[in-house]
């Protein structure tokens, strides 16, 4: 197999001879040459340029279709007008103050009209702080120190929420490196979609929150249905149990309120980053007044969680983030999102049966995963979960130099495909999908005529 990708390999040099070059160099700099792990790829990564709508542009001058969406932050695209205008406005006004200002007002007042539990708000620079916060609030409220999190959620990078985020899902390969036993002892990781677990975790630990993505966990690869959400939310409340619903990524993407509005149904508390700054970085804890109240002065808790920050609401984040909520406030954006994905999933699945190669696209809303090497032929019916919905199975750790040479044959032939998944947004066309799906066709070849498959 190893002989086979070195013919793939050469093709992908060939393609990117300049983006060779720079990874080169960033391999002097940065451990692994990059600066964030997926963007991690052998024989290198690509490097672009610029990017406009659904394209990024690569140093070579090559146009790829982009499903990496700013890593789903970018629901309308690259280079958005309204988000332009609004950030070169901005910027030549002040880009950080050290001073409270309107923007930052204006900015959580739009949360607050688009997610139902956002009673009280308080930004971050990131998504991860805003987990690692809602987690420091949950303890302060409740005394309780135990946290409860389902294996394969991804709440950032941070102690307590990384461990059991990764396959294989076995407790043994739960920790992490650089994370101590003391720490790994206050979380409590349990099976996705399993009530009778949570109920039985509950009962036993008396844990201070439990978080998830409502969604399923890396965005849908094991998805969650209402149902379990509603369930999960009543037993919360019997039990005391601060309920955390990590919107990262399905807030503002699903639905203009996130999961929570999508389904009726209202968490304690609930962070957010990604679409929510427009592009740019910017991540929020929001939810219960009573909780927020950690974070005051004076509270009524007696003891005030500490929260500096130095970017903070930062004006130009919240300029940004203020432009995009506008323009997805009516649902539209969404709406339009979730049909182009749907349409590029039958367009996948229409053409792995049509290949007879066994893989699947799935996913709900404007998401879309791909199952190499199943059981079953793919499905054309919206909705399919493959293998029952068994996280084992679903989220399986594959092959690497299968990921590898399949990320590669797709760079050439034109698509940047997230790792195994992909994200939709406003400004993916008919076209774009089309175009999408020959050049799956085009790399499947490629990898079958190579062996690799």
């Amino acid at each position: 197999m190893s002989d086979n990708f070195v013919r793939i390999e050469q093709a992908y040099q060939a393609r990117f001879p300049q983006s060779a070059n720079l990874s080169a160099k960033a391999a002097g700099i940065f451990p692994s040459g990059v600066t964030h792990d997926s963007r991690y790829l052998l024989p290198f990564p690509v490097y672009v340029k610029e990017a406009f709508g659904s394209r990024k542009i690569t140093v070579e001058g090559h146009s790829l279709i982009d499903y990496w969406v700013g890593h789903g932050a970018l629901l309308l695209g690259h280079g958005n007008r309204q988000v332009v205008q609004a950030v070169q406005q901005q910027v030549a006004r002040g880009t950080h103050f050290s001073a409270c200002h309107e923007l930052e007002i204006e900015w959580a007042e739009r949360i607050q009209r688009l997610v139902p539990a956002a009673e009280r708000v308080r930004f971050t620079s990131s998504g991860t702080e805003a987990t690692l916060m809602a987690l420091r609030v949950a303890r302060l409220v409740t005394e309780r120190t135990k946290v409860v999190k389902f294996v394969g959620h991804f709440h950032g990078w941070h102690d307590l929420l990384v461990p059991a985020a990764y396959a294989p899902y076995t407790p043994e390969n739960w920790s992490m490196p650089g994370v101590t036993p003391g720490v790994l002892s206050d979380l409590i990781a349990i099976p996705p979609n399993d009530l009778a677990s949570v109920e039985r975790v509950f009962r036993q630990h008396q844990p201070a929150c439990c978080i998830l993505e409502p969604t399923g966990g890396h965005w849908g690869l094991v998805p969650i249905q209402g149902a379990f959400l509603q369930g999960l939310r009543d037993l919360c409340s019997q039990h005391g149990v601060l309920l955390i619903f990590d919107e990262v990524i399905s807030g503002f993407r699903v639905h203009p309120g996130g999961a929570q509005g999508l389904y009726a149904i209202k968490p304690d508390l609930t962070t957010l980053a990604k679409i929510l700054a427009g592009g740019l970085p910017g991540g929020a804890l929001c939810g219960r007044a009573d909780l927020l109240d950690a974070l005051a002065f004076g509270n009524r808790h007696g003891r005030k969680m500490k929260h500096p920050g130095t970017f903070n609401g930062n004006p130009l984040s919240a300029a940004a983030g203020c432009a995009m909520l506008d323009q997805l406030a009516d649902g539209t954006a969404c709406k339009r999102a979730t049909d182009t994905a749907k349409k590029l999933r039958l367009g996948l699945n229409q053409l792995f049966s049509r290949k007879s190669i066994p893989w699947q696209a799935y996913g709900e809303f404007s998401m879309i995963h791909i199952l190499p090497n199943t059981s079953g032929p793919a499905s054309l019916e919206e909705g399919f979960i493959p293998h029952g919905g068994d996280y084992r199975l679903l989220d399986a750790e594959q092959p690497a130099a299968l990921k590898h040479a399949f990320r590669a044959a797709l760079l050439v032939q034109g698509v940047d495909w997230f790792g195994w998944s992909g994200m939709t947004s406003t400004v993916h066309s008919d076209e774009d999908i089309a175009a999408t799906v020959s050049a799956f066709d085009r790399a499947l070849d490629q990898l079958y005529d190579n062996d690799v498959i």
